[in-house]
């Protein structure tokens, strides 16, 4: 499961979990780790993680299900899928805050055994279920908090609370600018990378190109390259900031 962070993939994953012990999966045979808990905190490496997981599994002929939340904190994850994909009875199901999950490398190991659930904010159809309890609300005010918070389910709850909503916000924008963007990347230009995206977020709805970026940061005093501006949004993009519209 890929998108962005706070989007509901663990939310998800949670119902999942759920659905498997109501249809009788013992919580045994269920291995859950999310990898932003403390919890988990030491395990950093692909041979914690396995051996943290084939400690749990009970034994080989019964099924167990591992589900793994931002698997992508652990360096070279994808072996340990692959080990336990060949060598034990297991359904995995994992979730990641960047498209680098389904990397060629991954790609290459799991060919063929995997499956992308795309995972996106509220639609505004969504949106109007979420906030059914607001009936006091218009159509068009519903409308309006959309277009101003945007769709992320937990700006929902905190309605009744709207000045915590920017803050909220701001946070989230950070945290994925910089975790998923600076840090996976090693950006060098932060302030170019910003640049480029309140640029695009400004211009929404408008074709625009890497040149015409380039043209109007460099008239502005920031002289850069239309193969940076193209490196950079293909950043953004990974990390499901933007979305092209093809």
């Amino acid at each position: 499961m890929t998108g962005i962070r706070r989007c509901g993939k663990s939310t998800l994953l949670s119902l999942f979990e759920n659905h498997l012990i109501k249809s009788g999966v013992s919580k045994n045979h269920i291995i859950r780790m999310n990898f932003e808990s403390f919890d988990f905190d030491e395990i950093t490496t692909y041979k914690d993680l396995h051996a943290y997981i084939k400690k749990r599994l009970k034994n080989n002929s019964d099924r167990h299900y591992i589900l793994l939340d931002e698997v992508q904190q652990v360096s070279s994850w994808e072996k340990v899928i692959n080990s336990f994909l060949v060598d034990a009875n297991v359904d995995i199901y994992i979730t990641g805050s960047n498209a680098y999950l389904l990397s060629s490398e991954l790609s290459t190991l799991l060919s063929g055994r995997y499956v992308e659930i795309k995972m996106q904010p509220l639609s505004f159809k969504e949106y109007l279920n979420f906030t059914e309890n607001h009936k006091d609300d218009s159509l068009q005010d519903k409308f309006n908090q959309y277009l101003e918070f945007g769709g992320l389910p937990t700006v929902v709850q905190l309605m009744d609370h709207p000045e915590t909503i920017g803050p909220f916000l701001e946070g989230i924008y950070n945290t994925v600018l910089m975790k998923d963007v600076i840090e996976r990347n090693g950006v060098r230009d932060a302030a170019l990378l910003e640049s480029i995206l309140k640029f695009i977020s400004d211009n929404i709805g408008s074709i625009v190109s890497t040149k015409k970026i380039s043209d109007y940061l460099t008239s502005s005093g920031r002289k850069t390259t239309s193969d940076t501006i193209y490196n950079y949004l293909k950043m953004l993009e990974n990390a499901f900031i933007l979305y092209k519209a093809k």
